[in-house]
């Protein structure tokens, strides 16, 4: 066995979580992955849901007023979520079937933290 078919995701992935209000612009959205350095950000909600840079972007493209439209009006709601236990090359697996890029670490219904394909792919390269 490899170093790496023994990391888990709680070893590559962002924390603290950076999260978002759904009733934020998407000005303070992108405002706060500019400052972070990042290129999504979760939204705590029920159920559990992200925004990203891609979805910020489609805004843009669309001639959308980053100050006048919501988190919550380009978010993906319902995304998919991840143990901080799970093996990398199962979030690998995940993000390739089911072409996503971030997903929340979630512990016992508590955000803790995000794991990117950047990450995935620089762990296991």
């Amino acid at each position: 066995m490899s170093t790496t078919d023994s990391t888990r995701v709680d070893d590559v992935m962002s924390s603290p979580l950076e999260t978002i209000s759904k009733d934020a612009t998407i000005q303070e959205a992108a405002t706060a992955m500019r400052e972070k350095g990042i290129t999504a950000l979760v939204v705590p909600s029920n159920p559990p849901s992200i925004v990203t840079s891609t979805d910020l972007l489609d805004a843009a493209a669309d001639g959308r007023d980053p100050t006048d439209v919501r988190v919550a009006d380009v978010m993906t709601e319902s995304v998919e979520t991840v143990p901080p236990d799970l093996y990398l090359e199962e979030v690998a697996a995940m993000m390739t079937s089911l072409g996503i890029g971030h997903l929340p670490v979630v512990e016992k219904d508590d955000y803790v933290g995000m794991v990117s394909s950047t990450d995935v792919t620089a762990e296991l390269s």
